[in-house]
């Protein structure tokens, strides 16, 4: 399902001002506008409103000022702006939607159709002042009515789903019991599979469980809760819905007035839209639906949402913080708040918070999952290790949910280099979640860059590409993939796609570059590697990118690693062979297996005689990259032939 916005009010990428002169109207406003633009919403109210007092009959700017207050959940201080552009028609889809929704939340049903009497030209604000005036009407005691407005609302296909869901919520709400439970039918029958979004499906899903509920209908409720989770609706409300319903609780429905309809509809948009990048919008419905429920967890689990999207953490923990602790949300709310904190730099107050959430239920795996996250943020891999250690010993049989539990743990313990320990936990998450893209590609990936089991590593690869092709991370494991195989034409193929997906990235752009100089592109191979230098990588990568921008990359072995199915190919050396000292002939090698325990000091001493002869290892196995700790059991390592 998709929604177009073509019309409102896009973030604009002004940069903000750090001294602003505000004693003109162009000083205020532009200190206005810049302030919004940095979402700094209080500040742009204040220089808005100074603006105003130069320009008092500029409509746009108090449209400017209307939104910034609404925006930040200040609606009675919006009220007077909205009256005095509610006759303005370029501006009343915003000014009589305020003005509606004061009278609502006041349960002034007819003051608020009167105010939804809208001229709008988008299929969006039809639908929303559509059925919230259909609740107004069944505000002022006219089930009937309401229901033929609705029946009478034309428009896209995808208002079906949403006229459907509110007639069923209007006949539970009006006491049609009978009725309203064929219409949730009805409804949850002509649902295709992940057609909306799961916060949506998971709503419609709590809706309809809490309408069986209310008729003592439990183990149907149960069902439903089930069949929506088998549609998409895996969200985290549901299993605890399902275990108060287990309990013998009754649910309580998520609209029990009409001023709570007009809300819902609101809250269904804002939804839908969250993930597509509309958060000017989605704020604003979200800010609209709060004023007719303060306090509602769905809608300050949203807000909160907006907030971490605008890399806002302090607001969105003050969002979370304000879910009661009863709601099915709370837990989540307090893993968001320990992610929050973290987002912060304020590391000891994550850790230590999010240590009481999973004290307070050690068998909750996304307590295990929050805290482990954090401590990879830290790069502190022994400690997620460790916890992830103790998750495991949680389960006493794994099912497909746990596979996260194992992948994380087999993350944390390559991270550590103990690919001893890492490889069985990928094969354990791929059992239980098979074809898992994220599982495959971090598995082929690790193989391909160990130069192990080539043929099924790169297997893995093409699948989880085929499985999210819009992925620029999985894509740029492909084309990694076939570089480190000295497939270069193939490897600059997918490394520009996985660039054009992933444009900000720092890695993908200096896998591009090398790929480029391995071509024999070596000028767009040094802009790659430029631009990866302005994306502020991490200091080993910094380090390793400015050496090729000064030096280029180094000649390459005379040898390929391996074709995809793992057989070496003969290609002339570099003219190295034969040296004291040095590597031999490419064409005088031959394959060892590294045992467990095994080091590069070791395997020279063993077989070549010398521990200082690993230098010549680490020479004839460039996907070590120098590096004698990327040693791993079960390597194929080319070492000189004849010793």
């Amino acid at each position: 399902m998709a929604f177009s916005l073509d019309a409102g009010f896009a973030k604009e990428t002004v940069k903000p001002v750090e001294t602003v002169p505000t004693h003109s109207f162009s000083g205020a406003y532009l200190a206005g506008r810049a302030a919004e633009a940095d979402d700094d919403l209080e500040s742009a109210a204040t220089y808005y409103e100074r603006a105003l007092s130069y320009d008092p009959d500029n409509v746009a700017l108090q449209q400017n000022l209307l939104l910034a207050l609404v925006w930040q959940g200040r609606l009675d201080e919006a009220l007077p702006h909205a009256e005095r552009l509610k006759s303005e028609p370029e501006v009343e889809r915003f000014s009589r939607l305020t003005l509606a929704v004061d009278a609502l939340r006041k349960d002034d049903f007819a003051a608020a159709e009167r105010w939804l009497e809208i001229v709008v030209e988008s299929d969006l604000d039809r639908l929303i002042t559509g059925i919230m005036t259909a609740w107004a009407i069944a505000g002022q005691g006219d089930l009937d009515g309401a229901l033929d407005y609705l029946d009478g609302l034309e428009g896209p296909s995808w208002y079906g789903l949403f006229k459907d869901y509110h007639r069923a919520l209007m006949l539970s709400q009006g006491g049609s019991e009978t009725q309203a439970t064929e219409a949730f039918e009805g409804l949850f029958g002509g649902i295709a599979p992940r057609s909306v979004a799961p916060e949506t499906l998971g709503r419609l899903g709590e809706a309809y469980a809490a309408h069986l509920s209310q008729l003592g209908e439990t183990e149907k409720a149960i069902e439903v809760l089930d069949q929506a989770e088998e549609l998409g609706g895996a969200v985290a409300s549901i299993p605890v819905l399902r275990e108060r319903l287990t309990a013998g609780e009754t649910l309580v429905p998520p609209v029990v007035a009409p001023a709570g309809g007009a809300s819902e509809i609101l809250l269904n948009i804002a939804t839908e839209l969250a993930s597509g990048g509309g958060d000017a919008f989605v704020r604003l419905y979200l800010r609209f639906a709060e004023a007719l429920r303060p306090g509602n967890d769905a809608i300050l689990l949203q807000l909160a949402q907006v907030a971490e999207r605008q890399q806002e953490a302090e607001r969105a923990i003050a969002f979370y913080e304000q879910i009661d602790e009863s709601s099915p949300w709370a837990r989540i709310a307090e893993f968001q708040i320990g992610l929050n904190l973290a987002d912060l730099d304020r590391n000891d107050e994550a850790v230590d918070h999010l240590k009481r959430v999973l004290d307070a239920d050690p068998s909750d795996m996304r307590a295990y999952l929050a805290l482990g996250g954090v401590y990879a943020a830290q790069k502190d891999y022994r400690s997620a290790a460790d916890l992830y250690d103790r998750a495991v010993a949680q389960v006493e049989e794994p099912e497909r949910q746990h596979w996260n539990i194992f992948y994380q743990r087999g993350i944390a313990y390559e991270r550590l280099k103990e690919w001893e320990k890492a490889e069985p936990n990928f094969k354990t998450a791929l059992e239980l979640y098979p074809d898992h893209p994220q599982v495959m590609n971090y598995l082929g990936y690790s193989w391909v860059d160990m130069n192990m089991h080539l043929e099924e590593a790169m297997d893995l690869i093409r699948r989880a590409v085929e499985l999210r092709p819009s992925d620029g991370y999985i894509v740029d494991s492909l084309g990694w993939a076939h570089y480190r195989l000295r497939e270069y034409d193939k490897a600059v193929e997918q490394l520009e796609r996985a660039v054009s997906l992933r444009p900000d990235d720092a890695v993908l752009n200096d896998h591009l570059g090398d790929a480029y100089w391995r071509v024999g592109r070596q000028l767009e191979a040094r802009y790659q590697w430029s631009h990866a230098l302005s994306l502020d990588p991490e200091p080993e990568l910094l380090a390793e990118v400015e050496k090729k921008m000064s030096e280029g990359l180094p000649p390459e072995e005379g040898k390929k690693l391996a074709d995809a199915a793992g057989t070496a190919r003969n290609a002339m050396n570099d003219g190295s062979a034969g040296k004291a000292g040095g590597p031999a002939d490419a064409a005088a090698t031959r394959t060892y297996t590294v045992k467990p325990g095994q080091t590069l000091w070791s395997i020279a001493v063993e077989e070549l005689g010398d521990g200082n002869r690993y230098h010549d290892i680490l020479e004839l196995n460039p996907f070590l990259r120098g590096n004698p700790d990327r040693v791993g059991t079960g390597q194929e390592l080319k070492l000189p032939a004849g010793e």
